[in-house]
């Protein structure tokens, strides 16, 4: 086979095995996040979840949340609106803007939330006790491989 038909099937055979791993890789993690959310207990629904999680990094406006989520502003105020409810978020006047009401975390959310996270970390903890030094580390290194994917 000449040089060149042999650096085109390289390539073919390349980018099928690319197609190959991007397909088994977003089963694997679709799957893994499915057991995680649905095997540990919540007293939150997922798309709440996300709110609080967004909310513990800074303060935002409904709008503005509703943005980030790419959901609509109805939509978004129900789901801040039901937190507010269950005592989980506060709505305040923004000190610079007084039309602007920005939503934050109280105690009770911060503590939901870490209690949230400690769930699934036990959970995938569980999970991994049982894999050996070897496999935790290609994991490990899979964690890191995968968080570079999706920062880019």
């Amino acid at each position: 086979m000449p040089a060149q038909d042999q650096t085109a099937s390289d390539q073919t055979d390349s980018a099928e095995r690319t197609a190959r791993l991007a397909h088994d890789l977003r089963i694997a993690c679709m799957r893994v996040s499915r057991r995680v959310r649905f095997e540990t207990t919540s007293t939150i629904a997922p798309h709440q979840l996300s709110v609080i999680v967004r909310l513990a990094h800074s303060s935002y406006s409904s709008g503005e949340l509703a943005a980030i989520e790419r959901v609509s502003a109805p939509s978004m105020s129900r789901t801040v609106g039901a937190l507010v409810e269950l005592g989980l978020v506060e709505r305040a006047t923004d000190s610079e803007d007084g039309r602007v009401v920005r939503l934050s975390l109280t105690p009770a959310g911060e503590r939901e939330l870490d209690e949230h996270r400690a769930r699934r970390d036990a959970w995938m903890n569980e999970h991994l006790d049982g894999l050996s030094v070897e496999d935790r580390e290609l994991l490990a290194r899979a964690s890191e491989l995968l968080n570079r994917v999706f920062d880019q």
